[in-house]
């Protein structure tokens, strides 16, 4: 009798174990030829789909079912197949039997050995994944590969608490505890764990590359760096994180990115117990404790902590600068520079002060601004033990115990001890002004420079004295008018012994003994002793009057003669006589008036030696020998 039953396979060892029949027939795979000669590897092999339930098959058994209603289940042994079995469903060939293939030299297993050993795979890969699309030979392939997307890690060590999402990979872990390693290197006996691991060990020995991408011709010693190379090509991310959906190409890198939301910090340094994100920072944070500096530049043996440091100092002898702005054609040694630089053009301002809601365009810049809050110094000096929130101002004070000036000018051979001090310097040269302002078009060669000039724009007053209020715009402004409350005048003179409250009024004077005269106007060769007398006689040769009174309209040409007008408006008279409690509207009349209690005459007549007061004295005695000389000449 030929009777027709469907055979349903959930397991691999059901193939074997077939439920729901008591069949006493023993059952036997044949080969699907006539002489009964084993097949070739090409022949025409019996089929069975191998899924999670290992397909429904529907087979003709041509004998007669001796059996009865109840459940049973048959013997390994018991189970011969007389008949052929009629497969309806797509397949994948395998192979039952203790038998060679004459085409490819293998074994094949007996009945007793794993279905999942005896398939021979034909490169179908049927089984398809819903997250991305990764299409599997086998559907226990897929339920593996589905755990890296849904995070499912349901094997947990006993020992250490960790979690894995495959049960090879726990078995794996679970030899790092017993610390077996019974595979040995015969090169350089190294032992590993696993042979997997000696076998890639090996490729380093040998330089053996065998996985080679179809695309670029690179080619590898493992095959799961060729995978991660192909997603170079293919742009394929398959790894999303599930807070902010940005996807990652590897595995590790969602892991690290991960730890941006949760804030973990596994990473802690034994020495101060400071915990990082990442292992790579934390073995750079130990080069701090321990002064290793592994990375030597091959031309001038300095070394660094780290490889990226030793790559960025490289550049400066090479010169090399690949990255360019699009928007100002502006070169750049590395590609973090160019992007930092980018967010002058876009304003861009990515790295946001959780506390006061401050934005930087850098990183680093975020980082000290947030020590302005917390008091951290973490940059200690080795010998006074000062300490600093900033590794460049270390840096900058170090100096101060050296004495070391390492940048010198190519053009003056002036030297200094700080590489930013030289590139200040060589503006001088050059004339370069980088920093304008962006409301009156104004350049200035220092940052510092320009910040300083806004506050006219913006009227702001941020420095105020604890003494009178007055409030300033500049630090430099506010230490003037605390001298005066003072009194103090540390700055003395060598050659006169007049002393000053501010050491540049002490440079100006000296200028009266040596009667240097540096700055020279190009236009007229006139010479003068300071900077600001040049600005000002610049201005008779423009006739411009930038500075302008916003009560009268009333115009000049410098700053300071504006702030001597004003206070006509205003009837100010911030300056007072400590002698006479007297008070005045300029800081110079104050000066003027203390002559008459100090008697002091410092403007001498260099004919007849007589000395005055005031300037203006000097002046109208001077001509009084011009008119005798007139007269004697007459």
């Amino acid at each position: 009798m030929k009777e027709h039953f469907e055979v349903n396979f959930s397991q691999p060892t059901d193939f074997y174990n077939i439920e729901n029949r008591n069949i006493s027939n023993i059952v036997e795979i044949k080969q699907n030829n006539e002489n009964g000669t084993k097949p070739e590897c090409d022949s025409h092999l019996h089929k069975v789909l191998n899924n999670s339930t290992y397909g429904n098959l529907e087979v003709n058994v041509n004998e007669e079912i001796e059996g009865s209603e109840e459940t049973g289940q048959i013997e390994d042994d018991e189970i011969k197949v007389k008949e052929e079995l009629e497969i309806k469903e797509e397949p994948i060939d395998f192979i039952v039997g203790n038998d060679r293939c004459s085409q490819y030299d293998q074994d094949f297993p007996q009945h007793n050995t794993p279905l999942k050993n005896k398939i021979i795979y034909t490169g179908k890969k049927p089984y398809q994944s819903s997250h991305c699309n990764k299409s599997f030979s086998t559907n226990s392939d897929l339920i593996t590969h589905t755990t890296t997307h849904i995070g499912q890690k349901p094997y947990l060590c006993s020992l250490c608490d960790e979690a894995f999402s495959h049960n090879s990979s726990f078995i794996n872990h679970q030899k790092t505890h017993s610390w077996e390693k019974p595979y040995h290197c015969s090169q350089c006996g190294k032992t590993f764990s696993h042979n997997s691991t000696l076998i890639n060990h090996q490729r380093i020995h040998s330089g053996e590359k065998p996985y080679q991408c179809s695309q670029c011709d690179k080619a590898f010693s493992q095959h799961s760096s060729l995978i991660k190379h192909k997603r170079i090509h293919t742009g394929e991310k398959p790894y999303q994180c599930r807070q902010c959906n940005k996807t990652f190409s590897l595995n590790s890198h969602l892991i690290k990115h991960q730890r941006i939301h949760t804030g973990e910090k596994p990473y802690q340094c034994i020495q101060c117990n400071k915990a990082f994100s990442h292992k790579s920072h934390l073995i750079n944070h130990q080069r701090t404790h321990s002064g290793e500096k592994p990375y030597q530049c091959s031309q001038c043996d300095i070394a660094f902590s780290q490889n990226s440091h030793l790559i960025r100092h490289q550049l400066i002898h090479t010169g090399e600068k690949p990255y360019q702005c699009s928007q100002c054609n502006q070169t750049f040694s590395l590609n973090s520079h160019l992007i930092k630089h980018q967010r002058i053009h876009t304003g861009e301002k990515p790295y946001q002060c959780i506390k006061c809601n401050k934005a930087f365009s850098d990183k680093s810049h975020l980082i000290n601004h947030q020590r302005t809050h917390s008091g951290e110094k973490p940059y200690q000096c080795s010998q006074c033990d000062k300490a600093f929130s900033q590794n460049s101002h270390l840096i900058r004070h170090q100096i101060i115990h050296t004495g070391e000036k390492p940048y010198q000018c190519s053009q003056c051979n002036k030297t200094f001890s700080l590489n930013s001090h030289l590139i200040i310097h060589q503006r001088i040269h050059t004339g370069e002004k980088p920093y304008q302002c962006s409301q009156c078009d104004k350049a200035f060669s220092q940052n510092s420079s320009l910040k300083k000039h806004q506050l006219i724009h913006t009227g702001k007053k941020p420095y105020q004295c604890s003494q009178c209020d007055k409030a300033f715009s500049q630090k430099s402004s506010l230490i003037k008018p605390q001298i005066i409350h003072t009194g103090e005048k540390p700055y003395q003179c060598s050659q006169c012994d007049k002393a000053f409250s501010q050491n540049s009024i002490l440079i100006k004077h000296q200028i009266i003994h040596t009667g240097e005269k540096p700055y020279q106007c190009c236009q007229c060769d006139k010479a003068f002793s300071h900077k600001s007398n040049l600005i000002r006689h610049h201005i008779i040769h423009t006739g411009k009057k930038p500075y302008q009174c916003s009560q009268c309209d009333k115009a000049f040409s410098q700053n300071s003669i504006l702030i001597k007008h004003q206070i006509i408006h205003t009837g100010e008279k911030p300056y007072q006589c400590s002698q006479c409690n007297k008070t005045f509207s300029l800081n110079s009349h104050l000066i003027r008036h203390q002559r008459i209690h100090t008697g002091e005459k410092p403007y001498q007549c260099s004919q007849c030696d007589k000395a005055f007061s005031q300037n203006s004295d000097l002046i109208n005695h001077q001509r009084t020998h011009s008119v005798h000389s007139a007269a004697f000449l007459c």
